[in-house]
């Protein structure tokens, strides 16, 4: 992987920050800085299992949503520094624990650190790797994993340029995401389970908002186009949650209505996705890590 730390371009906002002196754009700095690891319990059935997923919870994100649920994590630079023998060391320690997977949780900003920690722990490693990622991937990225990851766990978060501009500053996000889905596609390949636990292929979250049912409904329709409903489980999520009042977009100021998460569940179930979907009572804090935690 070609990765210059005075300037870099390692996402798709190429803002060529010098981490060697200040975080990125994303919030990363000059090295692996992770919140939490811990046995989760809150991602899709297969992916959590009985035990747990095993989740490293890495600080940062290239794309910065305004309704961001990690947001306390995301938005700015914290968590413990890591190398990539420590990181190693963290994967064993959830595998030991009894976690189903991997599960490494926006973890594109640091993957010049996190592709070795993953070299170095693979030949111990019996369990899945789970990438889970906000969608907003490059190419160039995506490959430098193949190989080193089995399942790949993307939102894909809007299908019009405008949203994705008012709440992410991404009017290139729905171009960027659709061409990261279909890499993720071809490295994986189509859905294996064993035991109701997932070995291998694509989940692909969509997180319905507030007010915006009709580009949900949009945006299935164009998955279902382009990939047809077999080559990934669909998770459709509810649990969309106000974490903060929002003065200049008041549509994202209160939970989803019955009839805006169901009108979108039912054009996923008449189109024939499988997976997964959530109850409205998800939508509720319980649902995000106390990050507040210290230690790895």
């Amino acid at each position: 992987m070609q990765f210059d730390p005075r300037h870099c371009m390692l996402c798709p906002r190429r803002c060529g920050a010098d981490r060697t002196v200040s975080p990125g754009r994303c919030g990363g700095g000059n090295g692996i800085h992770a919140a939490r690891a811990m046995l989760h319990q809150w991602e899709e059935p297969c992916i959590s299992g009985k035990n747990g997923s095993g989740a490293v919870f890495f600080t940062g994100c290239p794309l910065h949503c305004r309704f961001c649920q990690n947001a306390a994590i995301s938005a700015k630079p914290c968590g413990k520094l890591l190398s990539p023998a420590e990181l190693s060391d963290v994967f064993l320690s959830l595998q030991a624990q009894g976690a189903h997977n991997i599960n490494l949780v926006t973890a594109g900003q640091y993957l010049p650190w996190v592709i070795p920690a993953l070299t170095q722990a693979k030949p111990h490693l019996h369990i899945p790797i789970v990438y889970n990622s906000g969608g907003y991937e490059l190419l160039s990225q995506l490959s430098a994993l193949e190989g080193s990851v089995e399942i790949y766990l993307p939102d894909v978060k809007y299908l019009s340029p405008e949203t994705a501009a008012q709440y992410a500053a991404a009017p290139d996000y729905p171009e960027i995401a659709f061409a990261a889905l279909r890499e993720m596609l071809r490295q994986t390949g189509e859905p294996v389970l064993r035991n109701g636990l997932m070995q291998r292929g694509c989940i692909v979250r969509h997180l319905v908002l507030p007010g915006h049912r009709h580009e949900s409904i949009s945006l299935l329709r164009r998955l279902a186009e382009e990939f047809g409903t077999d080559a990934f489980l669909l998770s459709l999520m509810a649990q969309y949650t106000p974490m903060q009042e929002d003065a200049l977009y008041p549509e994202l100021n209160r939970r989803l209505t019955k009839m805006e998460y169901h009108s979108v569940l039912e054009e996923a179930q008449a189109l024939g996705f499988s997976g997964f979907s959530q109850e409205l009572s998800s939508a509720r804090t319980a649902y995000t890590p106390d990050f507040s935690l210290q230690g790895l």
